[in-house]
């Protein structure tokens, strides 16, 4: 794993009494998109400083871009950027001075920070507001200029701390996009996030941390598998037989379906059941129209593995 782009072994670190992360292990590959999911105060923001060398870690080691976040902090601090959980622009600068004051602070020329503030105004379509004060976006265009704040530098490794709290669906589905085109140009991206529909949709990878300890990890997929039974939906051709498929439907599963609509379903048990309910069906003449098999969503993996439902968009941000 020595080509990752991020790995971290051991990570432990310690508020007081408090046990924040606990031991953590992870690696992200280059070019892929890591979601760190969790409860409020489950430690992903404490793992985020760590890693950003922002935390010194209290037991463990992590290698950021090949270099040690403790013994090359400087070194790895050149190949990442950071988007943390609220806009940390300067409302009183307009877009354009606010990436060029960042440039100027990488170390970059005049004319080199004009450049590259121009080329980021442009490529997340803050053209129009580039000369307005920041205080004067909306949240979605604060988002964005965050982002292209971050991205100055040009880095490597981008760590995205809950970078979409706050925003409606339609800004944070331009964001998404923003994300996926960043990871085509080649940045890996390591993501906290409490929305497990924006994981689902971006991550390659998903680590569940809960009580700064890993309780899961895998790709979305594998980790649906391996939590909850899969559902079967039937739909038929000629609704009024439902009931008649709905006797079939228990016989075969030994569970009585929902129905919801002109659709029954029934958890999968086994590999067996699916056969003999087509048998089921055909001998009693029964035409199907919809026949699917759903795996369980990310809210029920995130339920059945924390013991907690999914936080609700409303939910505060964690504070460590």
């Amino acid at each position: 794993m020595d080509d990752a782009a991020i790995q971290a072994t051991g990570l432990v670190k310690h508020f007081g009494e408090t046990v924040a992360v606990d031991g953590v292990n992870l690696v992200v590959q280059r070019g892929q998109v890591l979601g760190l999911l969790g409860p409020n105060g489950a430690g992903k923001t404490t793992m985020v400083r760590m890693l950003a060398t922002l935390t010194r870690p209290d037991a463990g080691a992590a290698k950021v871009g090949g270099h040690d976040v403790i013994e090359q902090a400087h070194e790895v601090r050149g190949k990442i950027g950071l988007t943390g959980q609220f806009a940390s622009i300067d409302d009183r600068l307009t877009g354009r001075e606010n990436l060029f004051l960042i440039g100027r602070l990488l170390g970059f020329t005049r004319a080199q920070a004009r450049s590259r503030a121009a080329e980021l105004l442009n490529r997340f379509q803050l053209d129009d507001a580039a000369d307005r004060p920041a205080q004067s976006y909306s949240g979605g265009m604060r988002r964005r200029l965050d982002l292209a704040a971050s991205l100055v530098g040009q880095p490597e490794i981008l760590f995205l701390d809950e970078p979409s709290t706050g925003l409606d669906p339609r800004a944070r589905r331009q964001l998404w996009t923003l994300i996926r085109e960043l990871v085509s140009d080649g940045v890996t991206v390591l993501l906290t996030t409490q929305y497990l529909d924006e994981a689902d949709t971006l991550a390659d990878e998903i680590v569940v941390i809960d009580h700064g300890k890993v309780i899961a990890a895998g790709t979305p997929e594998a980790i649906k598998r391996r939590i909850g039974a899969r559902t079967l939906v039937l739909g038929l051709v000629d609704s009024t037989r439902l009931d008649l498929a709905a006797t079939i439907l228990a016989g075969v599963s030994g569970q009585d379906p929902d129905r919801q609509g002109e659709r029954l379903s029934v958890s999968l048990s086994g590999h067996s059941m699916l056969p003999a309910l087509i048998r089921a069906l055909d001998e009693s003449g029964i035409e199907v129209d919809e026949l699917v098999l759903k795996d369980p969503s990310l809210d029920e993996v995130f339920l059945s593995l924390t013991g907690q439902p999914a936080p609700p968009e409303t939910m505060n941000p964690e504070a460590s």
